[in-house]
C-alpha cells in the first residue's frame, strides 16, 4: 500500500494571448472547411462531374477556380492576420470576416438532400461554432485603461 505524502500537483494553464486563440480558431475553421470539401469527393457522382468539367453544377473555369481559391484563402489569411495585426485592426478584421462567413457557411447547405443533411449539418454547425467563438472573442477584446496625463507624459503631447 502506498501512502501519498505530498499534495497532488495541479496542471498549470498559463494565459494564452487572444491573438493565439483567434489564430487557432481560424486554423480549425480552415481545416474543417477544406476537409469537408475533400470528403465531398466521396459523394457519388462528384468526381464524375469534375471529370466532365462540372463543379456544383457550374462549368469548371479559371473564374470558378479563382473564386474557390479566394474562398479557402480567407480563413488561411486570418490565421496570419490574427497573429500580426495591431489590436484595433485585428478586432475589426475578425468581426467583419467572421460576420461575412456565417451566411457563406450556411449557403453551403443549399441544394443538399436529406440523405446528406447529417454530413453538411455537422460540418456547418462546427463552422458556425468556431465563427461564433471568433465573434465573441473579438467583440470582448480586452481593453487597457487609458493613461491619465501627468507630469511625465505631458511633454509627449503634440499640438494639432
Amino acid at each position: 500500500m502506498t501512502i501519498r505524502t505530498t499534495a497532488p500537483r495541479l496542471l498549470d494553464a498559463p494565459p494564452m494571448p487572444l491573438q493565439a486563440k483567434l489564430a487557432a480558431a481560424w486554423a480549425s475553421f480552415m481545416f474543417l472547411y477544406v476537409y469537408v470539401d475533400v470528403l465531398n469527393f466521396y459523394k457519388p457522382g462528384v468526381v464524375d462531374g469534375i471529370l466532365d468539367g462540372l463543379m456544383w453544377r457550374f462549368d469548371v473555369s479559371s473564374m470558378l477556380l479563382t473564386v474557390v481559391l479566394v474562398s479557402v484563402s480567407i480563413p488561411a489569411m486570418m490565421v496570419a492576420l490574427s497573429m500580426t495585426l495591431p489590436a484595433r485592426a485585428n478586432r475589426a478584421a475578425n468581426l467583419v470576416v467572421a460576420s461575412l462567413l456565417i451566411p457563406y457557411s450556411i449557403f453551403n447547405a443549399a441544394g443538399t438532400t436529406w440523405e446528406w443533411a447529417g454530413f453538411y449539418g455537422i460540418s456547418i454547425g462546427l463552422e458556425l461554432l468556431l465563427l461564433a467563438f471568433v465573434l465573441r472573442s473579438a467583440w470582448k477584446w480586452p481593453r487597457m485603461p487609458a493613461m491619465p496625463a501627468d507630469a511625465e507624459t505631458s511633454g509627449l503631447r503634440q499640438t494639432v
